[in-house]
């Protein structure tokens, strides 16, 4: 059943019978609990033989950045905003190929008779080198057909404006996320997207880039649990660049290191990032520690910008140049920081209506 729908969903407006391709490749589907929900199965291009400038050209897709996803969270709670998803069905399906492709016939789905013949593609298929691109450039065009206005500082990032309505879209991949102060005007959106798109209604946003949110809308409350992600914890930036420097050369004190930093997530998972600060308002920090590695005496610089009282961006690193004063170290650090803050101001500017 599972080999057979994904073949359905390809060979409606996929393919045109002319030869043969692809590798069936089965998951499983799960829902919020980890429960198994569904079996899949993709038709698969062998992206690999494919060749460049022949088969494909640029194959750069955007996805939404994390902390943009994290402002408009920390302003969803300020304004009580919605906050809905839905997922794309077979996204990648939805895109156009400019190139001449050509496919074996999925092997047990040959047609009777000429089985010699292969399979032309008409439309992008899962495995294609540039098969994000094409989404995702198909995506935009019938976004901005829907008067929806795409941020300058997040490609993924749109907004639609009517009245005193407002309503944001955010694209990472094939899961979006609606957020807006409209009930209705988020339901038209819904409505609409599902006329143009095979989509999945997930109502009220449960996970975000495998990041757990729980609300309390009586106080206007956003938390957000990162699950098992330490991408998204600012509390562990310092510890992962320090054990990342020696993937190559690990030792025991290395996997001792990273043990530490394990067991620290496990302690802290019930911890979260809550947005109630009280005042809509960007601040950020910066800080450096002079000469902190013995190896090289070079320095390691930081920051971290809150917004409605919870943590929206941050960084630490170490730096190539090796400085001879704290000052310079702290210079350095707070033009960093005021780089990002100047992101930070225009991708809020460019929100509008906060």
């Amino acid at each position: 059943m599972a080999e057979g729908s994904s073949v359905q969903s390809h060979g409606v407006k996929m393919l045109s019978l002319v030869e043969k391709l692809e590798d069936l490749k089965v998951g499983l589907e799960n829902d919020t609990y980890i429960h198994v929900t569904a079996f899949k199965a993709r038709l698969m291009a062998k992206g690999y033989t494919q060749r460049p400038g022949v088969d494909f050209e640029e194959t750069y897709s955007p996805v939404a950045i994390a902390k943009s996803i994290r402002i408009l969270l920390a302003i969803a709670a300020w304004y009580d905003y919605e906050i809905w998803q839905m997922d794309v069905k077979t996204a990648f399906l939805n895109g156009f190929i400019e190139e001449e492709i050509f496919m074996d016939q999925p092997e047990g789905f040959t047609t009777i008779g000429e089985e010699q013949k292969v399979c032309r593609l008409q439309r992008s298929i899962y495995g294609l080198k540039q098969a994000s691109r094409s989404w995702n450039t198909h995506f935009d065009e019938v976004i901005r057909g829907y008067d929806f206005i795409k941020n300058d500082y997040d490609p993924c990032v749109y907004k639609k404006i009517s009245g005193s309505s407002i309503a944001y879209l955010v694209l990472y991949v094939d899961d979006i996320i609606l957020i807006g102060n409209d009930v209705k005007m988020l339901g038209d959106i819904k409505a609409w997207l599902s006329t143009q798109f095979s989509m999945k209604d997930m109502g009220e946003a449960p996970y975000i880039l495998g990041i757990k949110i729980y609300r309390d809308r009586s106080r206007r409350i956003r938390r957000k649990h990162s699950v098992c992600c330490p991408v998204h914890q600012a509390d562990v930036a310092y510890a992962l660049t320090v054990t990342s420097r020696y993937q190559v050369c690990t030792g025991e004190a290395h996997w001792s290191a990273v043990k530490s930093i394990l067991k620290y997530l496990r302690r802290t998972r019930n911890m979260f990032l809550i947005y109630d600060g009280g005042e809509l308002i960007l601040k950020g920090y910066s800080d450096t520690s002079f000469q902190s590695d013995d190896d090289d005496v070079k320095f390691q610089s930081g920051f971290v910008f809150t917004l409605n009282g919870g943590v929206v961006a941050w960084k630490s690193s170490k730096k190539d140049t090796t400085m001879d004063s704290t000052t310079k170290a702290e210079y350095i650090a707070a033009s960093e920081a005021a780089k990002e803050a100047v992101w930070m101001k225009n991708y809020i500017q460019e929100l509008g209506g906060t």
